[in-house]
């Protein structure tokens, strides 16, 4: 989804640089310009001593354009911050042995090892997202676990059954993980 927001407003920004630099060129080298364009020539001003003072006494005007300035400001940080978030993996390239290659997408592994995590003793819910590149995969997992569980076996289990399977059977050199462990919350039992 990322990908597609990012062509298409690469692509509408490009395409309004694109003209507007095209009219400025136009207007530049003495081609005629329509005429609802602001700069006419090499001597023109983008904004007349006329537009500038015009909206000078409505209580509304500066206002209106600082919030869209701001709004702008925001959707552009906001876009920036998408472009430095980690992307799931779509997909995972085996080594099937013969020269050959396989994909396996990155979903399934990732279903099939939160569902081994969660067989674990003491796993209350597992959630597992894969990064990296398609040759060499890392994986971020994040377990809630019950009262009773003790943390040290349950990441020994992770480290030595989920894992191990999970990198066995995607054929891969290794496969380095991020664990973050949390607490189902529950209720205080009575001590009588």
């Amino acid at each position: 989804m990322i990908r597609l927001v990012n062509r298409v407003l690469l692509a509408l920004i490009g395409l309004v640089l694109l003209c507007a630099g095209g009219m400025v060129l136009a207007a530049g080298t003495g081609m005629p310009v329509p005429s609802w364009w602001p700069y006419a020539g090499p001597r023109g001003v983008l904004l007349s001593r006329a537009n500038r003072l015009r909206y000078r006494d409505d209580g509304w005007w500066w206002p209106v354009i600082i919030a869209a300035l701001a709004i702008l400001v925001v959707l552009a940080l906001w876009w920036l911050l998408s472009q430095l978030r980690r992307a799931r993996l779509p997909e995972i390239l085996v080594n099937a042995g013969d020269g050959e290659g396989a994909v396996l997408r990155g979903r399934a592994l990732e279903n099939v090892l939160a569902d081994d995590a969660e067989s674990l003793h003491g796993v209350a819910r597992a959630a597992v997202r894969l990064t990296g590149r398609r040759t060499g995969p890392s994986a971020r997992v994040r377990l809630l676990l019950e009262p009773h569980a003790r943390p040290d076996e349950t990441l020994r289990g992770l480290s030595d059954e989920s894992l191990a399977h999970a990198r066995s059977s995607a054929g891969l050199a290794s496969l380095p993980a991020e664990v973050r462990l949390g607490a189902v919350k529950h209720r205080a039992e009575r001590v009588s």
